[in-house]
């Protein structure tokens, strides 16, 4: 979506987990062309956060780390579940699925820096849930 500085993300899904997929597709998709992508490696992925907009950050951050520490693109994700936990903090079990980054093979587009809070809103609208973020380029 249209921001005036870095790039609003907005990603729905039938469900919470769904979206969130949605919305890891959506920041590797700033960076390449994910169609491109193949999944040939496993990442296991354990996000927690106070709260569900702190969750999404810590899912996103952690996505992030891997292309940082390991050049890794993803183009599939599956978000096993998300748990509420007692104390009201929520916790994140997942995969994600990719390649070392190959400029020979995928388009370079825009470097994702960093997840940010600005105008993160996690709502539901009309029987699905909303995701909006924005990431740091």
């Amino acid at each position: 979506m249209p921001h005036t500085a870095d790039v609003l993300i907005e990603a729905w899904g039938d469900t919470l987990e769904e979206a969130f997929e949605y919305a890891a597709l959506g920041v590797f998709e700033v960076m390449t062309d994910t169609s491109r992508v193949e999944a040939r490696e496993e990442r296991r992925i354990k996000a927690e956060g106070h709260d569900l907009e702190a969750l999404l950050y810590d899912w996103i951050e952690q996505l992030l780390y891997y292309f940082d520490a390991e050049q890794l693109l993803f183009s599939k994700f599956r978000v096993e579940r998300i748990t509420p936990m007692a104390s009201g903090s929520y916790t994140l079990v997942a995969s994600a699925w990719g390649e070392p980054y190959d400029p020979s093979r995928h388009e370079s587009r825009t470097l994702v820096k960093a997840m940010t809070y600005h105008m993160m809103e996690i709502r539901r609208v009309d029987n699905k849930v909303r995701l909006r973020f924005v990431v740091d380029i």
